[in-house]
Order: C-alpha cells, then structure tokens, then sequence
C-alpha cells in the first residue's frame, strides 16, 4: 500500500479503556500538512505500540492480549488483517515493540514484568517463540523506581545488538542477539548507567548510528551516548533538558527522534506539554537548543515523522486528539497545521509512506 497524490498513511495505536476500537488509520495531506478524519483500521485489545516490518506488508502491535506481539497484514485498502491476534488477556503486557531490518526478528519490551524479548519472525506476519531476559533491583525514586521497568527495546544499526532502556535501574542495558536461535545474551559491558533518578524511556539513532539519543522520563534531560560499534556498548557525552525555562510543574519526558536530515533531535515533555527542539553538532553530536513549541494539547505521549521529516504528527493521550506540524528542515521549527483530529487515547503515530 503506498500513498497516492501526495498523501502519507499513518496508523494509530491506542489504549482501549475509552471508547476507542484499536488501531486506526489516518492520512496526511502531503502538500498542507492536514489530517484527514481517522477511522478503525482494526480491533485489538489496547494495541500501544507499533512497528513495521521492512516491506511494510505488516504491522506488529504490543496488545493487552498476554503475549508479546500480535501481526496484522496491511491491505491495499488500508485496513489490518489479522494474522496473529490472541484474544484479550490478563496480566502484564508489552509496551514497546521494534522490528529488524530484515524483518526476522522483533525486539519487545514489558514495562511491568520488567522483561524485554527477542523473538523470531516468519517474514509472513507469522510469530515465533520468544526468548526472554529479566531484570531486577529498583532505583533512587520511590514512586517510580520501586522495581526494574524495561521501557523500550531497539536494535543497534547493525543489527548485532539490543539497546534496552530500563526506567527503575537507571540503565541502557546491551545485549548481543543471537539469531540461530533466537537469543540475548549479556553485552560486555552489560550496561551504562543514567543520572540517579532519570529514568530512561526511548532511544534514537543519529543516520549514521554513532550516537544514540536518550530521553529520560523522570528528569526530562536527552543524553547523547557515543555508541561502540565493536560491542555495543554506550559512552554518555552530555545532557540538555526538554523542559521550558522556569516550569516548576510536574513532568515526564516521553518520545525523541532524530530528523531524517540528521540535523536536528526532537523531544516530547507531558506536563508543560511541550516539544522541544535541539540542533546537532555536525562533528561531536552534541545537543544545542533550537526551540521549543505547545504540543498542541495535552499529554505528548507520542510523536512521528513523515518519512521525508517535512511533517511532525504528535498524538495527545490525555486530550484524546493528534495534530501535525510543518518542520522547517533548516531550523528545525515547527509551524501548527490548524484543526485537532480526535482518537481515544491515541498512544503511538507510525508513518506506513
């Protein structure tokens, strides 16, 4: 399915608990930036995070089903097919889930078991077994640090290791994966350590995999970490923070994303319901900030980029609406599109073109 006469298709993932069906699909005008009106591409049990595979046949969602992924094959008309759906479950559920470059293989990470999973991929929306490593231990926040959350798993550039972000042990842990079968296997070393008490959520890749740019949720800072290749492992370098100057409210940090031209890093802040821009350092990679702008509304749980980064699309967990934004590919500033677009608990913005 691709996007015709300059529209981008984006698909939404959701927390159910509201009156929201699951997955819902969405265009983009290409030329104006406008959102069209969004509609139920499939019905799945809280389906919050979502990834592509590589051929963008099909979509994989962490769902509140018991297992760690279900698939969905992406019909030319812009509707999901399950092909591997279980029905609603109890218990912990996946948050986050990541799909290699050849399609073969899924990383997912639970928050609330505090585990994240390998697991291997039939390449036809089928899903294998997982392979599974646990953590443990707590951190300096009493509220949120009480036990290990595994928060977000990503594959390194390379596709050799795991970059697990673990909010209650302060750590990005590595793990080198193995395919045949499918494993994760402690990196040396096996992690670097945040600040005390800054909880780190999702990662992003610099284009050209040298630096991994981590936000972390409990004291809103991006950290850039100088990323070794050879092992997988992370060296911290500096921190800026996302919120505005003189917000003393509550706040938690939630999404970052490098801008496909390389030259600027994006992150969102609920709370002061911001996103804040910063520009890159061509040689070292480091962070200066560049803006920082209304998210349009409230709670920016999640925010994407169309594939050419002339568009933002932030969606609003708490307001129950998405808008989008015109990115200056120079300056990195966002321009407001006008209108609001409303989905139940909207969670995850995934760009199918």
């Amino acid at each position: 399915m691709g996007g015709n006469k300059g529209t981008h298709r984006i698909f939404i993932g959701t927390y159910t608990k509201a009156g929201s069906e699951g997955i819902y699909s969405i265009s983009l005008d290409a030329a104006s930036g406008a959102l069209g009106e969004p509609r139920a591409a499939a019905k799945a049990p809280s389906p919050t995070f979502l990834a592509l595979s590589p051929d963008k046949r099909f979509l994989y969602a962490v769902c509140a089903s018991g297992v760690w992924a279900s698939s969905f094959a992406i019909e030319p008309s812009g509707d999901l097919r399950p092909v591997r759906q279980d029905p609603p479950g109890k218990g912990p559920t996946p948050c986050h889930v990541r799909i290699d470059s050849t399609g073969r293989l899924a990383l997912a990470a639970n928050y609330h078991s505090a585990q994240a999973a390998v697991i291997p991929l039939g390449g036809d929306g089928s899903i294998g077994e997982p392979s599974v490593v646990s953590h443990s231990g707590s951190g300096p926040n009493p509220k949120r640090q009480q036990q290990a959350h595994v928060h977000s798993a990503y594959f390194s550039p390379d596709g050799r290791f795991a970059l697990v972000c673990d909010l209650g042990l302060d750590r990005i842990y590595t793990y080198e994966i193995g395919r045949s079968p499918a494993s994760l296997r402690p990196g040396n070393p096996p992690y670097a350590s945040s600040a005390p008490a800054a909880g780190p959520r999702h990662l992003s890749f610099n284009l050209e995999g040298t630096r991994a740019y981590v936000i972390n949720e409990l004291d809103s800072t991006i950290v850039t970490y100088e990323f070794q290749a050879g092992n997988g492992g992370l060296k911290a370098r500096g921190s800026v923070s996302v919120l505005p100057a003189g917000y003393r409210g509550e706040a938690t940090a939630a999404e970052v994303c490098v801008h496909p031209n390389g030259r600027h890093v994006f992150g969102s802040c609920r709370g002061p319901d911001t996103i804040s821009v910063f520009s890159v350092d061509p040689k070292s990679g480091d962070l200066a900030p560049a803006g920082i702008y209304p998210c349009g509304g409230k709670g920016p749980r999640s925010f994407a980029l169309s594939p050419g980064g002339e568009w933002l699309v932030c969606a609003h967990q708490d307001s129950n609406t998405l808008c989008s934004f015109k990115v200056d590919p120079e300056t990195g500033a966002l321009e407001r599109v006008p209108g609001t677009v409303s989905v139940s608990m909207p969670v995850c913005v995934t760009f199918l073109d």
